[in-house]
């Protein structure tokens, strides 16, 4: 009895020591379950082979590991519910930061709209406000202008003829500097002045003394007939196909004493060569020359020669407008020596054509005009300075109003 009661003592406490704490893990339930199953099996086993007598320790056995096992499986369930309870009160966590965060950025995006708008709102209302001053500013300017015509139109007809003689003073200036036609302008300032002595007003005498002196300075201008001349070197060009060349010149021949024929009878045999000698003549005479002999132009060197001479000509015409008058000289005096060297100089024409270019190259072309007129800088400041008192003179009528 000792024995089994110590056997029954001993076999319970192996069978239910704590496990430890691998056992309880959730992890190892499997292998739990495994260690009663193959602890029950050999008590099931045992039992067969034990008496009826050991049948119920055997029995509380049992009842202490499924007990045990049901303890180690709600242990491992508690434990996985805790895990899975943590992981989500995690992801709360997380999903709780991203919604402040989210909320943050849509409060700041909100307020940085709202700034923008009121921005705006603000440079549009002040660009508004500004073009509305300077529309307000530009609609005076034009009411004082229009009030200025019209004042200009009704009560001061007189000045349309300063506003002409300003016009016929910048005519003036264009027909003098870029046409050099001296002639017109003289008549122009002239017309203008008799514009200003019309108005028959004591302070425009400044104004008169300088269209005075511009007058003076314009005639003293020396008057160069530039188509005429042209005219001429055309009509010279056109005679130089018609321009006979000169012949082959030959140095002079020595002077021949002519033989006569002696009454002496002795002196026969020298008669006799005489008379023969002047009866060969008449058919054919032989004469020597010492010297150098220039040949005729072959017909195309004389082309080139006219051609040549036309193109001086060309060039002549060319200086005549330019006003170069070294490049216009040069060309005629050129022209003149080819003249002189390869045309026959006993034929009038050739004559009549070196005439006219030795004429034509003293001519002088080239003029000294006046850099410019005093009369336009003084009549532009009275215009200007007479409009100016007009306009303040009605705005201050206005403000008055």
């Amino acid at each position: 009895m000792t024995s089994k009661k110590n056997n029954e003592q001993t076999t319970p406490e192996e069978m239910t020591s704590t496990p430890t704490s691998n056992d309880i893990s959730p992890n190892n339930d499997t292998s739990a379950s495994a260690e009663i199953a193959n602890d029950v099996r050999p008590a099931s086993s045992d039992t067969e082979k034990a008496p009826h007598s050991n049948t119920q320790p055997e029995q509380k056995r049992g009842s202490k590991l499924s007990i045990i096992a049901i303890v180690i499986a709600l242990l491992g369930t508690g434990g996985l519910a805790y895990q899975m309870q943590q992981q989500s009160s995690h992801y709360q966590a997380q999903i709780a930061a991203l919604q402040n965060q989210l909320q943050q950025t849509q409060s700041s995006l909100t307020q940085q709209m709202n700034q923008v708008k009121a921005d705006t709102a603000q440079q549009a209302s002040s660009t508004l406000h500004k073009a509305e001053v300077e529309l307000a500013q530009q609609q005076k300017s034009i009411e004082s202008l229009q009030l200025a015509m019209a004042d200009v139109k009704g009560r001061r007809p007189n000045d349309w003829l300063l506003a002409e003689a300003d016009y016929l003073v910048k005519l003036a200036g264009r027909k003098l500097f870029l046409e050099h036609d001296a002639t017109s302008a003289t008549h122009l300032m002239e017309s203008a002045d008799q514009r200003i002595a019309t108005l028959n007003d004591p302070s425009f005498v400044p104004l008169r003394k300088a269209m005075a002196s511009d007058i003076t300075k314009l005639k003293t201008i020396p008057i160069i007939d530039r188509d005429g001349l042209v005219m001429r070197l055309t009509a010279l060009q056109q005679q130089v196909d018609q321009l006979p060349l000169a012949n082959a010149i030959l140095p002079e021949a020595k002077a021949v004493e002519k033989t006569e024929v002696s009454e002496d009878i002795s002196n026969w045999q020298d008669n006799l060569l005489t008379s023969l000698k002047d009866f060969s003549e008449n058919f054919i005479t032989f004469r020597t020359r010492d010297g150098n002999v220039i040949p005729l132009l072959s017909p195309e060197q004389h082309f080139y020669l006219k051609e040549n001479i036309k193109a001086k000509l060309e060039t002549a015409i060319k200086a005549v407008y330019l006003e170069q008058n070294e490049l216009y000289t040069i060309a005629l005096t050129t022209a003149e020596s080819w003249s002189e060297s390869f045309f026959n100089l006993d034929d009038n024409a050739v004559k009549e054509f070196n005439r006219s270019l030795k004429q034509l190259s003293q001519q002088n072309v080239q003029v000294a005009y006046p850099m410019k007129l005093e009369t336009q800088n003084q009549l532009a400041d009275v215009i200007r300075e007479r409009l100016r008192r007009d306009v303040t003179t009605l705005t201050s009528t206005e403000d008055k109003q």
